[in-house]
């Protein structure tokens, strides 16, 4: 299944060190994450998920504001 990591990463302006280091995991695990080298598990599926919601809540709140 095709994720959207590196596009939301971008759209965010957030680097692969970044992301990274806010959902506890080398560089390198998310480098292969966009790649489609490599399946996350579900707890770090879920933090990236829930960093980058953040992310688009306050990009939002941002634009209203």
């Amino acid at each position: 299944m095709k994720n959207r990591i590196k596009e939301l990463r971008l759209k965010y302006g957030i680097t692969q060190q970044e992301l990274a280091d806010k959902v506890f995991v080398p560089s390198r695990t998310i480098i292969s994450l966009e790649k489609q080298k490599y399946n996350s598990s579900v707890l770090l599926a879920s933090r990236i998920s829930g960093f980058l919601s953040y992310q688009l809540k306050r990009k939002n709140q941002a634009k209203y504001n």
